[in-house]
């Protein structure tokens, strides 16, 4: 089921075929995905033993196609949280500053994309991000 995502990450557009016609609906998503590093989900754990072999592991890590894996930007292993920390009752921060930071975030990008017909970095093609890169002194890719 993921395969069939490949295309519309890339291109932006889901198109349906059917006997009676095509039809082409816009499709730009971000994709937020996780799992488990292998199947006990233990593999890597700081305290707790990974129960599976090595071949159970690459196994289930190779569930997910390279493609598929090349349209994902960012990949972040994350450690487990222990249930004391997700228990807490501190406040945290509260949501009004988040989306003040947010809004500053998207008017920056907005400042960066005048002219464009860009309005945020997905729609990038690597040639712009090179480009950008070079321009804030770091010429490498994105």
């Amino acid at each position: 089921m993921l395969e069939v995502l490949r295309q519309p990450l890339e291109d932006g557009v889901v198109t349906i075929s059917r006997a009676s016609g095509t039809i082409t609906y816009p499709a730009k998503f971000m994709l937020i995905g996780a799992m488990n590093p292998c199947p006990c989900g233990y593999f890597g754990h700081p305290t707790k033993e990974c129960t599976c072999s090595n071949t159970m592991v690459s196994r289930y890590q190779k569930r997910i196609s390279g493609p598929l894996l090349d349209r994902i930007d960012i990949h972040v292993e994350v450690p487990p949280v222990e249930y004391e920390k997700l228990a807490d009752e501190r406040v945290a921060e509260a949501s009004a500053a988040v989306r003040k930071r947010v809004e500053g975030a998207r008017d920056a990008q907005r400042r960066r994309f005048t002219g464009t017909s860009l309005t945020c970095n997905a729609e990038m093609g690597p040639s712009r991000c090179v480009i950008s890169a070079v321009r804030k002194g770091r010429p490498r890719p994105c």
